[in-house]
Parts: structure tokens; sequence; C-alpha cells
């Protein structure tokens, strides 16, 4: 009797341990979220043109110019850069970019902002940045709008000549233009 009881005594500590050993650990919900936006943003639609996924930090009552300071290198986003999809060769501002995967950067000004295609991949922030893989560049006016945007946010919309990508965050709107080559 005192060996099956030994015995299951033994069974049940192994289980009990097995069951921790495997446990999963689960992380709590991102302060910044990551989301996806592309066009068309039908996702019944396999033609894609264009996808990028980035995280979506919020003002929480401080300044987007504390955040994605003038005139210095942003992620365009939270946590890592921002990874931008083409599906098809694309230009910008007249400089042909094939179809692939880059990360995607922004210099954030008052009047203007530089947008950044780049090849270094899987990059955290900004933090190891290096223009010497800059693809393409341009520089596009940022605008003021009249609703205020809590969540940085990208959308997308057909132009006559390909697509813009939409940045907007607090009263700030940038527009990329990309077009079909």
């Amino acid at each position: 009797m005192k060996k099956i009881t030994l015995f299951f005594s033994l069974l049940l500590c192994c289980l009990f341990f097995a069951s921790e050993a495997t446990a999963q650990k689960f992380s709590n919900m991102d302060v910044s979220p990551m989301d996806a936006a592309s066009y068309p943003s039908d996702y019944r639609n396999a033609d894609k043109l264009i996808k990028i996924v980035y995280s979506r930090p919020q003002l929480k009552d401080r300044s987007l110019s504390k955040l994605a300071p003038y005139g210095e290198v942003w992620r365009t986003g939270a946590n890592e850069a921002a990874e931008l999809t083409l599906y098809t060769d694309m230009t910008l501002d007249g400089t042909t970019v094939p179809a692939g995967t880059y990360t995607f950067f922004t210099i954030p000004g008052e009047k203007e902002w530089t947008a950044i295609i780049n090849s270094d991949l899987n990059v955290w922030g900004s933090y190891f940045y290096d223009e010497s893989k800059d693809v393409a560049r341009i520089t596009v006016p940022a605008t003021t709008a009249e609703d205020a945007l809590e969540e940085f946010s990208i959308a997308f919309e057909e132009a006559p000549e390909g697509v813009h990508m939409h940045l907007g965050w607090g009263n700030t709107r940038v527009a990329v233009p990309f077009n079909k080559k």
C-alpha cells in the first residue's frame, strides 16, 4: 500500500512540475499596439499595392514634437521601425523603389516632413538608422487639421498616379505620394 501511495504521490508531483514547466507566459497588451494599413484596404482583395505595419503611440497630453522631435529621424510609430511592403515597383519623388519590404522612417518638421524608405529590416526604433541604406526620400508639406488624433494613424487613399499614404497625429497631417511604375 505504501508503494502505491508513494507512486501516486510521485506521479502527481511530476504532473504538477511538468505543467508548470510548459505553461506559457503571455504578455499584457502593448501600450502602443501594432496595426497595419494597406491599399486597397479590402481584405478580400488579394491585389494589394502597398501595406505598412506600425505601432500606434498615443499623445497622452504630450506634444507631438516631444514624441517625434523635429529634425530627427523617427521610426514612424512606436517600438520597431515601421515596415513597408510594396507589392509592385513604385516611385517616390522620381526614384524607383522595387517591390519588396523596407523600413519606413520620417524626419518630422513644423512645416514639412521627409519620408524615407530604407533597406534595413528588423530595426528597433530609429536608434540604428543607417542613412547609407536609404532607397528613396521625399520631402512633403505638413498641414494642420481641425480634428485631432490621439493615436498616431496611417491610411491610404487612391490617387490618379498611384496611392497616397496619409500620416496623422494630433493636428498634423502629412501625405506621401507613391506612384505606380
